[in-house]
């Protein structure tokens, strides 16, 4: 009756009596997690169907049937905990009474039997469970990066390193670990008290009355509870995220840290943030004392009253000795399980912040769109800005180019020339698509940008920079990197364009050589002429070179220049500060706060003795002209 009316009572107030703003907000954050917990659970069909499948479909894969396994396992388990109390009842009953050996001998080794066989099976499907996280955290990290390097440019450049790689690394984890063993010890609690219940009941349907009534005054406890520590629960992972970026940041940087003394002061940077992080655990587990501690004395308070009714029903001859122990090892086991049932319940609201930060990524739609389709046979190299406004998303309010108008033609050689910060870099940037103008339009071969098919667009248009990025991995896996189809032939025919080949056969393995981290394993020059090679292989209509000859040799850079000069049809954009590569180009263009200020040849520019005569001194080397 007290279980009836707390229900009663609790669904007048929560149809009837408005929520506060507060309460307003922290309804919508639970029923936003609810939300958050189902799509995790859909997130987990592929294992679903082992989990529900019965234990008869043998001819499924092995992986496919392991928590079908786990079902019959979770059915050994459960009949094994649930009758050890009652034929412990009997044991005593029997000692208590007329000893008879043959029930005894029976009630132990039925016993015996039901713990030895729970005890086997509730290991084996812990197992099995284990290997379906692992599975899941897997396949969710593997969509999360997917979704990651989808995104465009600007998206890394506001997001810091740190954030993401706690993110794929820990809150995926936590997303399967928690989730899916949470589900777990719900349906098994919850079947588990059904059956308790029955056995009480069969006991004492009184005392059993008496233990429920303890549950409506856990579950407003555990509501309480969950409302904070959930609330804390997500500032400590915003918080952790926040250390490993200043961590990272310091790791990828630190000779600029090293250069300017400043290792106190990141030390001390980073100890404020595990300090932020320690406050906030510190007040997250002092909740949970406090919610264990009122959680024991009720249980506490229940077992003393229990107790004395119980004595009061053997006086009376209502039930036996036997029988009280029995309800009394059901009864604690009993008290453990609704706890656990409405702990899981907030746990696994608790555990769905984390996923909810994982979801933030898997939903983003990346601002600059990868979804034309265009990808002719033919194609010319003709490149067109049409009045392009940009500013990059880090700092929307600088405008970098402004009403930009230039043009490529097929075939031809284009130096973008100016001083640092006016925009070379960033059109070179944006004809790869790293990022999309505010206003304006770039067409190639006279087709919207945006229009081209991903892949096919990255293959036409090329760019190697300035300093070229290398991954761990061969001298050949690098030069073929991002293509199936490239062959041995292509690889070296490549590499002799771009002068490499030679010193790639003095390498100890040829093109098999391991390159290393970030190319550490080459000298500079090395791993420019691999870049060019990479870029060459690919048999791009646009090239761009970006003060790619900085680091060559004179004999080198000629070499380069002459396996350049073999492709008439394809279109060169250099971004170079050496006269001699400038001065060759059949068009330069001078570029000067995002704007066009000059074009023509190195001499008509020369006669006009405007912005490229004056600034010539400044931004270019003293070479002499070739």
């Amino acid at each position: 009756m007290g279980t009836g009316a707390a229900v009663a009572a609790a669904l007048f107030w929560e149809i009837t009596i408005p929520d506060a703003d507060e309460a307003a907000s922290e309804k919508k954050s639970k029923q936003k997690s609810r939300v958050l917990f189902m799509r995790v659970l859909r997130l987990f069909r592929p294992d679903l169907p082992l989990l529900l499948e019965d234990w008869s479909s043998c001819h499924w894969l092995c992986y496919k049937s392991d928590l079908s396994y786990s079902n019959l396992l979770m059915v050994c388990v459960l009949k094994g905990e649930m009758f050890i109390p009652f034929y412990t009842g009997k044991v005593i009953d029997i000692l208590g009474n007329h000893y008879q050996a043959n029930e005894f001998s029976m009630a132990v080794i039925f016993m015996g039997l039901f713990s030895l066989g729970g005890s086997v099976c509730a290991g084996g499907r812990g197992g099995l469970l284990l290997c379906a996280v692992g599975s899941f955290t897997c396949r969710i990290k593997l969509k999360l990066f997917e979704t990651l390097t989808k995104q465009e440019i600007g998206f890394f450049e506001t997001i810091k390193t740190g954030e993401i790689t706690s993110r794929l690394s820990k809150d995926t984890k936590s997303m399967g670990m928690t989730v899916c063993l949470n589900v777990n010890v719900l349906l098994r609690t919850f079947v588990k008290t059904v059956g308790m219940i029955s056995l009480m009941m069969s006991l004492s349907w009184k005392l059993t009355f008496l233990v429920l009534m303890e549950t409506p005054v856990a579950g407003v406890i555990q509501n309480v509870y969950d409302t904070y520590y959930q609330r804390l629960s997500l500032a400590v992972q915003d918080a952790m995220a926040h250390a490993n970026d200043a961590a990272n940041e310091v790791v990828s940087n630190i000779h600029v840290v090293r250069s300017f003394n400043a290792e106190k002061h990141e030390a001390n940077r980073y100890d404020q943030r595990l300090k932020t992080i320690h406050d906030l655990k510190t007040r997250r587990d002092t909740v949970r004392a406090i919610y264990l501690l009122v959680r024991r004395v009720t249980g506490l308070v229940m077992q003393v009253l229990m107790l004395y009714y119980g004595r009061l029903f053997i006086q009376r001859g209502q039930m036996t000795a036997g029988n009280l122990v029995s309800f009394i090892i059901y009864q604690s086991d009993l008290g453990d399980n609704i706890r656990t049932l409405t702990y899981i319940f907030g746990d696994m609201l608790n555990s769905v912040g984390a996923a909810g930060k994982v979801f933030e990524y898997l939903d983003r739609k990346p601002e600059v769109s990868t979804e034309g389709t265009l990808a002719p046979d033919q194609l010319q190299g003709h490149i067109q800005f049409s009045q392009v406004n940009f500013a990059y998303p880090s700092c929307p309010a600088k405008t970098v180019l402004q009403d930009l108008t230039l043009e490529l033609k097929p075939g031809q050689m284009t130096a973008l020339v100016g001083t640092s910060g006016e925009g070379k870099s960033t059109c070179a940037s944006l004809l790869q698509r790293f990022y999309e103008p505010q206003s304006g339009e770039i067409l190639f071969n006279k087709e919207p940008l945006k229009s081209y098919e991903h892949h096919f667009l990255h293959k036409k248009i090329v760019v190697v920079s300035q300093e070229p990025v290398l991954f761990s991995g061969s001298v050949k896996d690098n030069i073929s990197y991002g293509l199936k189809d490239c062959t041995d032939k292509d690889i070296e025919e490549a590499a002799r364009k771009a002068n490499a080949h030679d010193f790639i056969l003095q390498l100890e393995k040829g093109y098999d050589t391991d390159v290393g981290e970030g190319g550490g394993q080459l000298a500079k020059s090395e791993r420019q002429r691999i870049a060019i090679a990479r870029a060459l292989v690919r048999q791009p209509q646009v090239l761009i070179l970006d003060e790619i000859t900085s680091a060559l040799d004179d004999d080198s850079e000629k070499k380069v220049q002459q396996a350049l000069a073999q492709c008439p049809n394809q279109t060169l954009l250099v971004i170079a500060h050496r006269l001699k590569t400038i001065e060759r180009a059949d068009q330069i263009i001078v570029i000067g706060k995002g704007k066009v200020q000059e074009r023509g040849t190195h001499q008509e520019l020369m006669d006009k003795k405007g912005h490229y005569y004056r600034q010539r001194t400044k931004l270019f080397t003293n070479e002499p002209s070739q």
